[in-house]
């Protein structure tokens, strides 16, 4: 695939109470944001909450069709109990994903963060901020949606480094692309 060809890419910032999610278009070095939105988790047990994150995730890919998609990985800092919730949520968003034949790319924190304000230990008011100006938005995107954008947009840079190298990446970058998922499934 060309470099300048478009792209239609999702990315996904998963979480058990409030999953974002943003649409991008890439072309060349050109980014412009299709949608971006939250999917509410607030209420319910969890397996109703990982239901509804499939549902919706399945929603967003029929109704904007990306070509790829992308996922911010599990960060564990200090909680693991949460870090198992959320990486529930995080299997949830990437069964919708496979369920729909998309690429799925894992990307971690760290690296999305570098990909768009340039260092990895960046505030998420800094990731907010630069969406804002690296996407022309209206106005300033909640959190959770400007971390799936972002998610979206290191997924735009990556591909486009591995498009024209014509390598893949080495090293930490190099979980970036993942083979195309099977649309069915062993008996």
């Amino acid at each position: 695939m060309a470099a300048s060809a478009p792209v239609r890419i999702l990315g996904i910032d998963p979480g058990s109470r409030i999953t974002g999610w943003g649409v991008v278009e890439h072309a060349g070095s050109r980014s412009r944001c299709i949608d971006h939105g939250r999917i509410h988790l607030d209420k319910g047990e969890l397996p109703t909450r990982l239901l509804r994150i499939f549902t919706e995730i399945g929603e967003v890919v029929r109704q904007y069709a990306p070509q790829e998609s992308a996922i911010e990985e599990v960060f564990v800092n200090r909680n693991v109990a949460s870090a198992l919730i959320l990486g529930q949520a995080r299997g949830a968003a990437i069964c919708a994903l496979a369920a729909a034949g998309l690429t799925v790319a894992e990307y971690a924190p760290s690296q999305i963060k570098s990909a768009v304000v340039g260092s990895g230990r960046a505030e998420k008011q800094q990731v907010q901020h630069m969406i804002r100006i690296l996407l022309n938005l209206p106005e300033t995107a909640p959190t959770d949606a400007s971390d799936a954008l972002a998610v979206a947009l290191c997924h735009a840079h990556v591909r486009g480094t591995v498009i024209k190298t014509g390598e893949a990446l080495r090293g930490a970058w190099g979980n970036a692309t993942v083979a195309k998922p099977r649309t069915s499934f062993p008996r």
